[in-house]
C-alpha cells in the first residue's frame, strides 16, 4: 500500500508543545483539548519512549503495535497518534532531531504492514 509518511521529531514545532514560563518552563501542550496542561516530552500517546522506529497512525486503522517497513526508514511500529494523522493513507515517522525530520519531509512511499 501507498502511505503520505511525514517526519517528526520530539521539538515544540512538531509535537505541538511550548514551554510555560509561568510555571519555571516546564512543557504544557500549546493547542487543542490539553492546552497548557503538563506534556512529558519525547513519549508517545502509548507511554513508551519515542525512538527511531516509533510510527504514530491512526489507531482507528493501525493499532499500538503494528509493524511497518518503510523504504528509506526501515521497520518501525505504531506507538503514537498525531493531531494531524487521520485515516488509513497518513503516518509519521520519528526522527532523533528536526533537521533529520525535515530532511524525510513529506513523501508517498509504498509500504509493508503487517498486524
Amino acid at each position: 500500500m501507498t502511505l503520505e509518511a511525514t517526519g517528526y521529531c520530539p521539538c515544540g514545532k512538531c509535537c505541538g508543545w511550548k514551554r510555560d514560563w509561568l510555571h519555571l518552563g516546564r512543557p504544557v501542550y500549546s493547542s487543542g483539548p490539553n492546552r497548557g496542561k503538563p506534556k512529558k516530552v519525547g513519549y508517545t500517546a502509548s507511554g513508551t519512549q519515542a525512538h527511531k522506529g516509533t510510527i504514530a497512525a491512526d489507531p482507528r486503522y493501525y493499532p499500538f503495535g503494528t509493524v511497518m517497513y518503510i523504504p528509506g526508514y526501515g521497520y518501525g511500529k505504531v506507538e503514537d497518534t498525531g493531531g494531524d494523522i487521520k485515516g488509513p493513507s497518513r503516518i509519521d515517522l520519528f526522527f532523533k532531531t528536526h533537521q533529520q525530520a525535515l530532511q524525510w519531509g513529506r513523501q508517498r512511499v509504498p509500504a509493508k504492514v503487517w498486524d
